[in-house]
């Protein structure tokens, strides 16, 4: 199992989601999540909070990577765009830290359609709860 599927496994919902992570580097996380007909509302567009939660499992894994050692972290803070609907296909999405503190680390999440248009913009603000300096042995 890769790197970037045992992170993932590290969370069951997401998991369940079946988001996957293709790429989880401290600069950078990349991942996907295909359309399913039991994650959609009404119209059979992808629902809100399936891409909310693919952005905050990319977020939070973006967040460990640039953890001190022995850190943890959770979301404090998210804030959502939401630009498109997603219909069928995979919603693909990448996460940049946008801020790496002792107390916070801020990420930005997009979510692009198989055309590569944005679908959503998310910026996450995620709590360092404990550790030492950040970055620090990862």
């Amino acid at each position: 199992m890769s790197g970037a599927a045992q992170l993932r496994d590290m969370m069951p919902f997401a998991a369940k989601l079946g988001i996957e992570i293709d790429e989880a580097t401290p600069e950078c996380v990349r991942g996907r999540l295909a359309w399913a007909a039991d994650l959609c509302t009404t119209g059979g567009v992808l629902h809100g909070g399936a891409l909310i939660s693919l952005a905050d499992t990319l977020g939070g894994v973006c967040a460990f990577l640039n953890l001190p050692e022995g850190a943890g972290t959770a979301t404090v803070s998210s804030a959502t765009n939401m630009m498109r609907a997603i219909r069928e296909g995979e919603v693909h999405a990448e996460t940049r830290p946008l801020h790496v503190g002792r107390t916070v680390i801020v990420v930005q999440t997009d979510l692009r359609d198989g055309a590569a248009r944005l679908v959503a913009q998310v910026t996450q603000t995620q709590a360092v709860l404990g550790g030492g300096s950040p970055g620090a042995g990862r």
